[in-house]
């Protein structure tokens, strides 16, 4: 049984800068822990400000990023499900399944199939021509194949993490929206954060802002960039049916050329779709929310090639930001100089369907 520790001159437990995917994880894994938890975001979570939105987030098991990241994920699914319990909704988690396409070469089907080997992952392997006959409304080129995975599915993101924080607050953390802090700081045995309306006092603060720690990021040496990703919508071309979750599952796409493109089946009535990484480097602040129409057209191409039942109008477009490290692995350690302060970022793009393991790990790391 964890414990959590009750440190009688701070105010709180622990202070959880952020409130989007990990924040709002590690606030539930934390409260529910018995930590006595305040949390700060300058937002009011669910938005679209930062990475935390858009819909749909998949979930796998396979890891074409690495092996290493299927126990996290396991351990992720274990948890979600405890959420979907607690919160007595099964819709934020969709069982879909998820298949992977390109060439029996690609880094999408290869390193998937080599991180299932590494763990037992259940999969099968499809040709072309038995792709066609389970899911006719994709098209795909010569040479290339699928991989299944019936354990997958789609994440709701803005219902995940309402969830996580009405959870949060259901075993008493304190939460305040819309005030950001402006700035924190540790000595030995204690942390601080101020905000325009208070300073408070905790046992631990975790920075979990994503795009917003980019500065702490590189001031602690730790090499991290802010990539701007664009997600497009569009309503179906052809029939609705043939595109919806129980007959379509989403996909990760890879072409000859090395560019992965994602997809889901029709949901909220539009099927979305997203070029993995191939972002420019920006930063939140200087971030350009605006979508070009080749960028509309980019994504379009792909889908009229792969998927062309989902390519009709164009409905929006929404942006979007990762927060990545050179080698597409996660940071979520203590800070080398302040020992009370624990660093939860960046997640590369990938991290979503790992938040409440990683709200798990925070919490252990806090000694909770």
């Amino acid at each position: 049984m964890h414990r959590a520790r009750r440190v009688i001159a701070h105010e709180a437990d622990v202070a959880v800068v952020g409130l989007g995917a990990m924040g709002s994880c590690a606030a539930w894994r934390l409260a529910k822990r018995g930590a006595r938890v305040v949390g700060f975001d300058r937002f009011r979570p669910p938005h679209a400000a930062g990475s935390s939105h858009g819909g749909s987030r998949i979930i796998r098991e396979l890891a074409f990023e690495g092996p290493h990241f299927v126990p996290l994920v396991r351990r992720a699914f274990t948890l979600w499900d405890e959420l979907i319990a607690e919160s007595r909704s099964s819709a934020l988690l969709l069982r879909t399944g998820i298949v992977y396409l390109g060439s029996p070469e690609s880094s999408v089907v290869a390193q998937s199939l080599k991180s299932g080997a590494a763990h037992d992952v259940a999969t099968e392997f499809l040709d072309s021509d038995q792709v066609a006959s389970r899911w006719p409304a994709f098209r795909l080129g010569a040479g290339m194949v699928g991989l299944y995975e019936k354990r997958a599915g789609v994440l709701r993101p803005e219902s995940c993490i309402a969830a996580a924080l009405r959870r949060a607050e259901h075993y008493g953390a304190e939460l305040h929206l819309d005030e950001p802090v402006l700035e924190w700081g540790a000595r030995a045995g204690m942390a601080w954060v101020r905000t325009a309306r208070r300073r408070l006092e905790a046992g631990t603060i975790v920075l979990a802002m994503g795009p917003w720690l980019l500065d702490d990021l590189k001031a602690l040496g730790i090499e991290a960039w802010v990539e701007r990703v664009v997600q497009h919508y569009f309503e179906p071309a052809g029939t609705a049916e043939a595109l919806g979750p129980e007959r379509l599952p989403p996909y990760i796409c890879e072409d000859e050329s090395g560019v992965i493109f994602y997809g889901f089946p029709l949901l909220d009535g539009v099927v979305k779709c997203a070029i993995h990484h191939r972002g420019e480097s920006t930063t939140i602040e200087a971030l350009d929310r605006s979508v070009a129409p080749e960028e509309v057209d980019r994504a379009r191409s792909y889908l009229e090639r792969f998927l062309p039942a989902a390519a009709g109008r164009h409905h929006h477009s929404a942006v979007c930001v990762y927060t990545n490290t050179p080698d597409g692995k996660f940071h979520v350690a203590r800070h080398p100089s302040h020992r009370e302060v624990i660093v939860a970022s960046p997640c590369s793009g990938i991290g979503f369907k790992f938040a409440p393991a990683i709200g798990d790990t925070i919490a252990d790391l806090a000694g909770i």
